[in-house]
């Protein structure tokens, strides 16, 4: 039987059930799901939301991004923080913090990954790549 996915041993690269092992590896990195059917990469599914395949593998993210949307929270915190929806370089939407001023993070900045998981909310932790040029702000 065909089997469009490629090789067998790039099919054997991650988990065989395409599930996040909790238990995993203590590295700071960003863990995710490739679809073996149609190549979508997503974060925390149990099915694909294009071809709605079952079999998925589990991918370690090199956890550089783009910033598309943040949003500044003041409720059940004593301070303002960020919250923001991170493009990652493999194509799925992370939801995250990144470090610095809430007020200072703008759509389509550069982050890199600082910390997998906040000890606090639990959720990747990312900081400025560089500082973007904005004349008018």
């Amino acid at each position: 039987m065909y089997h469009h996915s490629g090789s067998v041993a790039q099919q054997t690269a991650g988990s065989p059930t395409g599930l996040l092992d909790p238990r995993g590896p203590a590295t700071e990195a960003i863990l995710f799901q490739r679809c073996t059917w149609c190549g979508t990469a997503m974060y925390h599914r149990v099915l694909c939301p294009v071809c709605r395949g079952s079999d998925l593998r589990t991918e370690r993210s090199e956890g550089v991004g783009t910033v598309r949307h943040s949003t500044v929270v003041h409720r059940n915190t004593p301070a303002a923080r960020n919250v923001s929806l991170i493009e990652m370089a493999e194509g799925f939407v992370v939801r995250g913090r990144v470090m610095g001023p809430p007020i200072g993070i703008h759509s389509g900045d550069r982050v890199r990954l600082s910390t997998a998981q906040d000890p606090v909310r639990g959720e990747p932790v990312f900081q400025l790549i560089d500082e973007p040029y904005r004349a008018w702000t």
